[in-house]
């Protein structure tokens, strides 16, 4: 069995390679050649904390898997990553591990990837400003994932904390020599062609006041059917894409509050980007429409990349072999 560590995984999966895989695990589960039980969350005895499984197996190509987190609210102020794991990969035909890849690092990179993915299919051929509302790991991997769909010439981050935006402007301006610019209002990040929200806002923090015709929206942060990024005025003038169409009707406030309050119709829930990536479900119809990716999160995501990860770590003997 091979061990494949954070470090290993970024080397091994760029943005790029990991949109395409996300195009073949979203085709997978629209064309129901993915079986995906529902995912177990345990709250953890003395502690704020949870224990997820989440396992999967895949037609073709052949995966079997699962991811097993834990999650730590209140980790990222200890320096640490707020979720935690491995996704455990399978031999299909006997069952035998194959491999243990870090799960964090999978999260980050598969997460904004499916946004590329959603971006590359739904935004405007002419977008070229990029909006990101939050300042964690996730607004880093979401910034290669969207410059990777569209020729981004400048990002505009806000967060909460002025100073994290402002810092990790510069930061990312160093490492890949692009314009971003840290703002002190999320109207203004708004405001941009492509805007996305990677927030832990429980009530919106995303106005549809400040959409202008024709943005794309990744709605990222939110995952529970009681919190939201967007507020109502945004949804009700937007048409919708999820990666899966039972989570998005489970776990997104973004749609469910909405829907509830009778400001949004379900005729405006297109479907889920693997549909759309076959031609099976219609994308952007005009240069106006508003345009919504719900990001939930689906265990076929990890399994995609993972898969990827070991077949490139074995061409490459990256990683420690072990034996049980």
């Amino acid at each position: 069995m091979r061990i494949i560590n954070a470090s290993q995984v970024r080397e091994l999966l760029p943005m790029d390679e990991c949109i395409d895989a996300m195009d073949q695990a979203m085709r997978a589960v629209s064309a129901g050649e993915v079986s995906i039980p529902p995912r177990i969350i345990m709250p953890l005895h003395g502690t704020a904390g949870f224990l997820g499984a989440m396992p999967g197996s895949a037609g073709s190509p052949r995966i079997d898997g699962a991811k097993l987190i834990s999650q730590h609210a209140g980790n990222p102020a200890r320096g640490l990553p707020a979720i935690q794991g491995f996704v455990a990969l399978f031999d299909p035909d006997n069952g035998t591990p194959r491999a243990l890849v870090d799960g964090a690092e999978i999260t980050g990179i598969r997460t904004a990837a499916a946004s590329g993915l959603a971006t590359r299919l739904l935004a405007r051929s002419d977008a070229r400003s990029h909006g990101i509302l939050g300042t964690g790991v996730q607004a880093v991997t979401h910034i290669d994932a969207i410059a990777a769909s569209r020729d981004i010439e400048e990002t505009l981050i806000w967060g909460r904390d002025f100073s994290k935006a402002r810092s990790l402007a510069h930061q990312q301006a160093e490492r890949t020599g692009r314009k971003y610019r840290a703002v002190d209002s999320p109207e203004l990040a708004a405001g941009c062609d492509i805007v996305t929200t990677v927030t832990a806002a429980a009530e919106p923090i995303l106005m549809g006041a400040w959409i202008h015709q024709g943005t794309h929206v990744n709605l990222v942060g939110a995952h529970s059917p009681d919190s939201r990024e967007a507020d109502s005025e945004l949804m009700a003038t937007a048409f919708v894409y999820c990666d899966l169409t039972e989570s998005l009707f489970n776990e997104s406030g973004d749609v469910l509050i909405p829907l509830n309050e009778g400001r949004m119709d379900r005729s405006q829930i297109r479907g889920e980007i693997g549909s759309l990536a076959a031609g099976d479900i219609p994308g952007r119809q005009n240069p106006d429409e508003i345009t919504v990716y719900k990001s939930l999160g689906i265990t076929a995501q990890d399994l995609f990349a993972a898969q990827l990860v070991l077949e490139k770590a074995l061409a490459r003997d990256v990683g420690e072999e072990v034996t049980l």
